[in-house]
């Protein structure tokens, strides 16, 4: 069952993590939408939430347009052929057509090419390859505006093995050639630098606070206004630094990359660890509803993501159960370690280093090395481990460790964690308010504001989990 008072601040927020979790339908003008859906909001005494695409259709409603509720994110008409087509989508996004053939991404997926063009016709109106193109001419459309990078290596960087094929595609797709399209600039620059603008408020030094604490020196940097650390992805490494420009209200990101065909991935992983997309507006509008009048809202607190989910999963396990600077110092240890020489430090371990290595050098338990090794073990011999709910299986780890790891690895932003002692701490605190611990969610409910906060502030509970953090 839908939760109508959580659906109306995930629809009003048109945060793009929520597509395809449910749906909109307008009983004024009998369509039904995607949350993301660019059209007006309608008032919510028209509206009327259904769980799938499928149950607004048969309850008498027409797909928008505009937004195309038949293929948004994980909507039945995609998990209803297995989850294929969102697979395939997501793995194009990473750049699997431009390192392998169509036929090969068929095989992966346990499908034929004819079967996969068939489903992309179906629910998105274009085939794979037309739509790769698509997304690599859009990016590119960003580097030409934004950086001096040469056009051939602008075609590089978007996935073109052709100066003479990527003109003809742009110029297709854009109605442009590469050169028209192109901003003059007086001189070319090695590094690609890209400005990611966000919508304020952004709370850049509660983020900075935040990650200096938990800083990783030679995997990380930090100076007053800028972030930056190693990365890798898929096999390809380099590094990115992120400057923030409060009066321009955007990152200046300054990456480097033994391998540009690995950019796009990278600048949009960029964009979800720095939190720049989340409407903040909307979300505390959201929380201050949800919060007792007593709570003091911190305004433009944002998500501060990790870079992985594999290095989230190791994190939030050699977190368990000891300080920040405790699981700080174990980190660091892993990592200079375990992982790989960087031109500026380290590169985070990968899976096979730790999942082959006993882990003697860490001082803690046995019993919390060996979870180390399963844990690496499974990303070893998982074709998709990007379900953090099957981590569950492995001994050792437990709901805190898959909760902390979906909200900073993938960004999750409905996610409480309930039973962190800071939280509790907090909690405790809001408690000890007389107002706040008299105030109930209804004139019926005996229960107290600190046992309803979390649902009530549903769907942004990661929101206010570092809300909570944010008052120790």
């Amino acid at each position: 069952m839908l939760d109508n008072q959580v659906c109306q601040k995930a629809r009003l927020s048109r945060d793009a993590r929520f597509d395809g979790k449910f749906f909109i339908a307008v009983k004024t003008t009998g369509i039904y939408c995607r949350t993301v859906c660019p059209a007006h909001p309608p008032k919510e005494e028209n509206v009327e939430y259904f769980t799938s695409a499928l149950l607004a259709a048969q309850s008498g409603y027409r797909p928008c347009l505009r937004c195309r509720p038949d293929s948004a994110p994980d909507s039945p008409a995609w998990k209803g052929v297995g989850a294929t087509l969102d697979r395939a989508i997501k793995l194009i996004d990473q750049g699997a057509l431009q390192q392998s053939s169509l036929l090969e991404l068929s095989k992966r997926l346990g499908v034929s090419d004819r079967y996969l063009r068939k489903l992309f016709n179906q629910h998105l109106g274009v085939s794979p390859k037309a739509y790769a193109l698509y997304q690599q001419c859009l990016f590119a459309k960003k580097l030409l505006h934004q950086t001096s990078l040469p056009v051939t290596e602008v075609a590089l960087a978007s996935g073109f093995d052709s100066i003479r094929r990527f003109n003809d595609c742009f110029k297709e797709q854009l109605k442009l050639t590469p050169t028209q399209m192109r901003k003059q600039k007086k001189a070319a620059n090695s590094k690609v630098v890209l400005q990611l603008f966000y919508r304020p408020p952004f709370n850049w030094q509660k983020m900075q606070q935040f990650l200096s604490a938990r800083l990783i020196e030679g995997l990380e940097w930090i100076t007053p206004n800028s972030y930056g650390r190693t990365i890798t992805w898929q096999g390809r490494a380099g590094q990115f630094t992120a400057t923030h420009l409060e009066d321009k209200h955007c990152f200046e990101v300054e990456i480097q990359l033994d391998e540009l065909k690995a950019l796009k991935p990278v600048v949009n992983n960029i964009r979800r660890v720095l939190d720049v997309d989340a409407d903040l507006v909307q979300i505390e509008h959201d929380l201050s509803q949800a919060l007792p009048n007593t709570f003091e809202l911190t305004t433009g607190l944002r998500l501060p993501g990790i870079w992985g989910l594999f290095e989230a999963g190791i994190r939030a396990i050699l977190g368990q159960q000891v300080s920040v600077q405790a699981a700080k110092n174990l980190v660091y240890q892993l990592v200079f370690t375990l992982g790989e020489e960087a031109p500026n430090g380290r590169y985070f371990p990968t899976p096979e280093a730790i999942a082959g290595n006993e882990l003697t050098f860490l001082k803690m338990p046995d019993s919390r090395r060996q979870t180390l090794i399963r844990f690496a073990q499974y990303f070893c011999d998982t074709t998709e481990p990007e379900a953090p709910d099957e981590w569950l299986k492995l001994k050792g780890i437990g709901p805190w460790t898959v909760a902390y790891a979906k909200m900073r690895g993938q960004s999750d932003p409905d996610i409480f964690l309930g039973s962190d002692l800071g939280v509790i701490k907090a909690l405790k605190a809001q408690v000890a308010s007389p107002e706040a611990s008299a105030v109930t969610s209804s004139e019926t409910s005996p229960e107290p504001i600190h046992t309803l906060l979390p649902d009530l502030a549903s769907p942004w509970r990661s929101y206010l989990t570092f809300q909570l953090w944010s008052q120790l």
